[in-house]
């Protein structure tokens, strides 16, 4: 058995290093302010992907991805880690997206790919904390669904045993495919980047990063992976008005970076009755209770 595996992926601002710049005045993430990472659950996403892919022979491993041209960044972390490929969604349309206009955008742009087996991403990204756009996607491609995924047991017969995270414990899922998952942060981290894959996809561009005068242009006529596939709106026969800011009902006024900082401490030792005087103390200002 092989499988077709879609994984859908998110460059994010570095969350630790949001400052007064982090917005626009339009209420968008001013995300050439902010360092870019690859979202750490859609790594551990990535991971059970490439798993699946050591396990079943002839299975393939795609990244799919919304963003500005840097974003392809995203696509070559995956090609080094393993996967066969990325989709870039790449248009000034598709800009300011809330969850729901994401999702769309992802969803449409899996319609044309091809249906796959699975549908894997994080849990949620760290630039907005929804974990909305999974279960949207599969909403809108009428997949089923599992979230809080901790680990992909095993896949026969044309169903998929997983293992998920619930209140107070985990539970055992089985369901059928084709299926959309989304994996939390406790799940497998992704294995590192491959050397022989790294030489392999170090030039590894999407048709907007390239421009006339870069070295080694010649290589991308004899190499086609060497190509990450760009799409538009227009390429994905999608509804401008489901997409970006027109499509987004959602709006965001302000981020600020709040820092806590103790204006007094008090320190105490074990005695019982210090103890016991803090708890009240908590009990009567409503900290605890």
């Amino acid at each position: 058995m092989k499988l077709k595996i879609i994984v859908l992926a998110k460059q994010v601002p570095d969350t630790r290093n949001v400052g007064k710049d982090a917005m626009t005045p339009e209420g968008t993430v001013n995300r050439s302010a902010l360092p870019a990472i690859f979202n750490p659950e859609d790594l551990n996403a990535l991971e059970q992907a490439l798993q699946l892919k050591d396990q079943f022979p002839g299975t393939t491993v795609e990244i799919l991805t919304m963003g500005p041209p840097r974003a392809t960044d995203v696509i070559r972390e995956g090609l080094f880690r393993g996967a066969d490929g990325g989709y870039l969604l790449t248009d000034r349309a598709f800009a300011g997206a809330d969850t729901l206009a994401t999702s769309y955008a992802l969803a449409t742009a899996i319609q044309k790919i091809g249906m796959p087996d699975i549908v894997i991403g994080g849990r949620q990204a760290i630039d907005g904390d929804t974990a909305q756009v999974g279960p949207q996607v599969a909403q809108k491609l009428n997949l089923n669904q599992v979230t809080y995924v901790n680990k992909v047991n095993k896949i026969e017969d044309g169903k998929i045993t997983v293992t998920r995270h619930i209140d107070g414990g985990v539970e055992v899922v089985e369901a059928p495919l084709p299926i959309l998952l989304t994996v939390n942060g406790d799940a497998e981290p992704c294995r590192p980047r491959n050397a022989k894959l790294l030489m392999k996809y170090k030039r590894a561009t999407a048709p907007m990063e390239r421009t006339d005068d870069m070295p080694y242009k010649e290589e991308y006529e004899k190499k086609p992976y060497l190509t990450v596939t760009q799409w538009s709106v227009a390429d994905i026969d999608g509804d401008y008005n489901q997409c970006g800011l027109a499509g987004s009902p959602t709006k965001v006024k302000a981020v600020q970076n709040i820092v806590f900082k103790a204006k007094e401490s008090k320190r105490l030792t074990a005695a019982d009755a210090e103890v016991e005087a803090l708890v009240q103390e908590l009990l009567e200002n409503h900290t605890i209770g």
